[in-house]
């Protein structure tokens, strides 16, 4: 008679391992998205020359005086004795066709310039991350609606708006006013942004565990939405500030910038009508303007390639 129930092999306990059978190996260094970012970027040297440029200029604009002991808005600061005159002794630059001292211009500039950028990058952020979080999270008509008034935005070229907004406001042109009229109409690229990136995280595993514990949905969108879909908002910001400084450049060349300030932009205006007789007055304005664009350029740039996987390991 056949035996219906064979023998079984069973290992012996000693040789099973429990926990060792399918475990995953982790690696104990911490990991998340920012900290790759910052052990890809500081491997670049690039990276560390952009950085200190931007801190450079971030520095000189704060702090004028560090940097020069003449101060271009005193009474007396302009002599015509000294108009176009060649760099002498605590001069390091020579002087304009006012006979201004063009390096402690220059330092001086870097505050006007450097604050029509920062408010321009406040005034996009501040209205393109609202308008695309909302329309991404919320969609329906919400996001119908927003969309449309940010397409209608984007299709007006904002430097052509700012020229407009500043011939008509050509009273009031300060830093502020500036700031508005290229904010104002350049925020729909970041709303655009910020949109797609909000629809790519809003069905992700951790927003339908937060919704699941009973947090609100506009909690949700402030607390865990919005802060994992900020790193392409920094890098367009970032881009944006570099940007802001040129177009503010641009209209004080055109003659309908800021009025009375002293700028980058106000300098190179200045300069263009004795670039035959002292083309130095033009170039070092123009050197600053383009080091401190590039700096912020590069840095966005950088900042963008460390923060894609894919840029990563193609390196």
């Amino acid at each position: 008679m056949s035996d219906r129930h064979p023998d079984h092999y069973v290992a012996p306990v000693d040789e099973t391992q429990p926990g060792a059978v399918d475990q995953v190996k982790l690696s104990a260094r911490k990991s998340n998205m920012w900290l790759d970012a910052w052990r890809d970027l500081r491997k670049r040297p690039l990276f560390y020359v952009a950085l200190v440029l931007a801190l450079l200029v971030t520095v000189v604009a704060l702090f004028p005086s560090w940097f020069t002991p003449l101060d271009p808005n005193a009474p007396g600061a302009c002599l015509l004795a000294d108009s176009n005159g060649a760099p002498v002794d605590g001069h390091p630059l020579g002087f304009t066709r006012q006979g201004c001292d063009v390096y402690s211009r220059i330092i001086y500039g870097a505050s006007t310039s450097l604050t029509v950028g920062l408010l321009v990058v406040a005034i996009t952020g501040a209205i393109g991350i609202p308008m695309g979080a909302i329309a991404g999270f919320y969609g329906g008509w919400v996001d119908s609606f927003l969309s449309r008034v940010g397409d209608i935005f984007f299709s007006i070229p904002y430097f052509l708006a700012a020229v407009v907004v500043m011939s008509v406001m050509s009273e009031y042109r300060n830093p502020l006013v500036i700031s508005f009229a290229i904010g104002g109409f350049a925020w729909a690229s970041l709303a655009r942004i910020v949109r797609a990136e909000v629809l790519r995280n809003k069905n992700l595993e951790y927003v339908m565990a937060s919704e699941a514990i009973g947090r609100s949905r506009g909690s949700t969108l402030l607390k865990h939405v919005l802060p994992n879909s900020m790193g392409p908002v920094i890098v367009t910001l970032t881009l944006s500030l570099g940007a802001a400084i040129t177009a503010e450049a641009t209209l004080s060349l055109l003659g309908i910038g800021l009025n009375g300030y002293m700028s980058w932009g106000n300098e190179i205006a200045q300069a263009q009508q004795t670039l035959r007789t002292n083309p130095s007055a033009l170039f070092w304005p123009s050197l600053a303007l383009t080091l401190t664009v590039l700096a912020f350029t590069f840095l966005g740039e950088l900042i963008r390639d460390a923060l894609d996987p894919k840029a990563r390991a193609r390196r």
